[in-house]
């Protein structure tokens, strides 16, 4: 999977869940360097626990995710909206502000440097007018565009994207995926939680489908077969139970 290019993360037979019920088993693989990667699958297939083992937010039930030749710091994570509180007390620019972390520390001050690279950010998104603006009134695509900001400023090598173009207008969505793309020809790593296959099959060269378990890995066209997609919706379909009902209670998509 990994090609000629060096390997970034590896997934030794990895199982993930929750309380101890499996909710992702058995991947085992590679992100290659400079990959752009589409993760897609049903609502509760394990998309967002993937990307969270990645961060080592959650730890596997077995197996491993190992990081090749990268730091934790060296990887920039946009959740899914439902995970981020816009009525937090801050105005954009301290939100997207954040994304100098690494190089100003946690609990540094943004000199007139910093401020330039904010506001570049900013305007890169076509929010400049609103960095005094609390996160707070933005709407769901100018709020999606300030934390793509924010992964700007991070300059990581690695970048995980939870859902980044769920409730946002189309316009949005394009400008957005500008930037992925802006990205992935800088050499960056991609890894994409996706649902939508139109944009997937035009956008994203690899795509790894998981269900349970991973249905299909490799390049994009020949992953996105009816048969692949089918089986799916149909692996999904048997996992339902009790079992899987009460982890999926505690697990985003």
């Amino acid at each position: 999977m990994s090609g000629t290019k060096p390997s970034l993360v590896a997934f030794d037979d990895l199982t993930l869940g929750y309380d101890g019920v499996p909710v992702l088993s058995g991947v085992s693989g590679t992100i290659a360097e400079g990959d752009l990667l589409a993760l897609i699958g049903p609502n509760g297939a394990g998309k967002s626990t993937l990307l969270k083992a990645m961060m080592g937010e959650i730890k596997p039930l077995s197996g491993a995710v190992r990081l090749l030749g990268l730091k934790p710091s060296d990887i920039a994570y946009l959740p899914q909206r439902s995970d981020i509180d816009p009525s937090f007390p801050m105005s954009v620019f301290d939100c997207v502000a954040m994304g100098l972390w690494r190089e100003i520390g946690v609990f540094g001050g943004v000199g007139r440097a910093g401020r330039e690279k904010v506001m570049a950010a900013l305007e890169t998104v076509g929010l400049a007018a609103f960095a005094r603006s609390p996160i707070g009134s933005l709407s769901g695509g100018q709020l999606q565009r300030s934390l793509f900001a924010r992964l700007l400023l991070q300059d990581a090598p690695l970048i995980l994207l939870d859902e980044p173009f769920r409730a946002i207008d189309a316009e949005t969505v394009e400008n957005l995926l500008t930037l992925i793309e802006r990205w992935h020809g800088e050499g960056r790593t991609i890894v994409a939680a996706l649902h939508d296959t139109r944009r997937v099959r035009a956008h994203f060269p690899k795509t790894l489908i998981v269900a349970r378990e991973v249905v299909a890995w490799g390049p994009t066209k020949e992953v996105l077969t009816p048969a692949n997609l089918g089986r799916s919706d149909q692996e999904r379909a048997a996992w339902e139970g009790p079992a899987a009902h009460a982890a999926e209670a505690r697990l985003p998509a």
